[in-house]
């Protein structure tokens, strides 16, 4: 017997189990074009979100998905700062 469920008015459907993927050392790398060297790195000095599984390391997707938000976020802060700093550090030079 098959049953199936539909979804009720005012309730979501559970997400895509691709958004809940557990990833391991090769997909991050190729998921983020690096190599799995880079990736060891970053777990290793806790650099990006990640734990271990028996002595491997494993990433959840959605937490790749957002540190790499945060990534973005705070590089583009950092240019900010930085272009911030040089007109400042310009300024200092005139006077």
């Amino acid at each position: 017997m098959l049953t199936f469920f539909t979804a009720q008015p005012g309730k979501s459907m559970p997400t895509k189990s691709v958004d809940n993927a557990i990833m391991t050392i090769t997909a991050v790398a190729d998921y983020l074009k690096v190599t799995e060297r880079t990736i060891y790195r970053l777990a290793g000095a806790k650099k990006i979100p990640s734990f271990k599984v028996g002595g491997s390391w494993r990433f959840s997707k959605a937490d790749i998905d957002e540190w790499i938000k945060k990534q973005s976020i705070e590089g583009l802060d950092g240019m900010q700062t930085g272009a911030g700093q040089s007109k400042k550090s310009a300024e200092q030079g005139d006077k």
